[in-house]
Formats: C-alpha cells, structure tokens, sequence
C-alpha cells in the first residue's frame, strides 16, 4: 500500500475512535473468535479430526445438590438401549440427608411408571421391614444402582453398571450416610466391586469409603423364598445394633 492511502486510512480510524470516545464509548469488544470447523468435516477430508474434537469421555460431576444432579439424571443417555426404553429415569427419594441409605439393583416396571424406587411388591415388603426396625422412607435414602429400567427388568450389564457409576457416587458424597444396606448380590457386589455372593457377603461388617456396609437379601428374593426372611432379620438387627437403635432383641 502506498503511503498516502495508508494515510489516509491512518486518519480515519483515528476519526472514528476519537467520535467513539466522544461519545462515551472506552473500549470496543474483541470480535469473536470463528468457530472451529466440525469434526465430520475434517475427517471427510481425510484429516485427522483433533482431539478437542473428539468425543471424550463425562466430566467429573459438579452436581452441588441433589436436586442439581437428578436434572443431569434425567438427561442421561450413556445406555443407549435404557434411554430409548425407559419411561423416565429413576434417581432417589427419601431423606436427603440420611444417616442409613438402602441400595437395590435397578428399577422395575412400576419403579418406571411412577419414578420412585420399591413401590412394587417387593417395595411394600421392604416398608414392613422398615416398620419392624421403627423406620419409614422418610428416615432413610432409598437408591440403585442403575436409574434406568432394564428391559424385562433383566440385571444390569458391567457397562450400564459403569456409566451409572458417576452417578451413584455424587449421590452418596451428596447424602454423605454412615450405613448403606445392599438389597441384593447385584447392589452388594457392585458397590463393593466384588464377586462374592450375596449369602457370604451378608452375615458381617463391609466398608465404603469409610461407609459401614452391611448386605442382605433383597425384598423380590425374600417374596420367591420366605424362608429367607429369618437370615434378612438377622442382618437388621446386626444393622440396627451398629446404629445404636437394636430392634427386636
């Protein structure tokens, strides 16, 4: 460029900031930066896409309340299969800061139609054994460890067990409980990363992160096999005791 073009560019850009300072302005934004170009389209061009481009894998939740993270719940679909089957997702209720959780497999059919955990049969068995250690849902935290129906209620896969897992953790440090019951092996061997079946797990003490754990049976189990219900009883009362409430002694 010769120099009196540039010259007079020089003078109007000096112009137009001296009108834009008369006229109150003190700074001009930044202009925003062009968006980077679609992954889809740099790998159709035969160009590896970048690695700020690529799916990753979720962010550590920052979920400050319950509240905060059952809206990110809702809004999951890491399975693909649970997201398009499901009714609604199934987070939690109870007592948001309860000092006992109890903690089953997933949710079932009815579980799925109405959003609550344990409102089937095997639910209402589980509110009489509540009542039997002077405790209802309102005391307590019920949860799972999936928030989604499997189809046909079958048991979750490792997978599906995996992509919940962010979200059964946040639950726990949210509601911070002392004691979770495991109802079931699925729930036991799941939080506890074990292999173990539920009739060795149960009977003893097992640790959480500092959690004092305790397993039993779960409700649907105890409803094909009364006979259980004695072996289930056992281990309230051995739960109750550690609480520092016993029942039934």
């Amino acid at each position: 460029m010769s120099e009196e073009p540039q010259n007079n560019l020089n003078r109007a850009i000096l112009q137009t900031l001296e009108s834009l300072h008369a006229a109150g302005v003190q700074q001009l934004a930044k202009p925003p930066a062009a968006p980077p170009p679609p992954a889809s389209s740099l790998q159709q061009a035969g160009t590896p896409a970048p690695a700020s481009l690529l799916p990753s894998t979720p962010a550590p939740l920052s979920a400050l309340t319950l509240n905060d993270l059952q809206t990110e719940v809702a809004a999951c679909t890491l399975c693909e299969e649970l997201a398009t089957t499901r009714t609604q997702t199934v987070f939690g209720v109870g007592n948001p800061q309860a000092k006992l959780c109890f903690l089953g497999e997933a949710p079932g059919a009815d579980e799925d139609r109405l959003g609550e955990p344990f409102v089937g049969r095997g639910g209402q068995l589980l509110d009489k054994i509540l009542a039997a250690c002077n405790l209802d849902r309102q005391d307590v935290y019920l949860l799972n460890i999936l928030r989604c129906r499997p189809p046909n209620n079958r048991n979750p896969t490792e997978q599906e067990s995996q992509n919940c897992r962010q979200f059964l953790e946040r639950q726990l440090q949210l509601i911070a409980p002392e004691f979770i019951c495991c109802l079931g092996a699925v729930a036991a061997q799941n939080l506890l990363s074990t292999t173990v079946t539920i009739g060795r797990l149960r009977g003893k003490l097992h640790d959480y992160r500092g959690i004092k754990v305790v397993c039993t049976y779960h409700p649907a189990y105890l409803l094909r096999n009364p006979s259980a219900k004695k072996e289930t009883w056992d281990d309230m009362q051995m739960l109750m005791r550690e609480m520092g409430t016993p029942v039934g002694e």
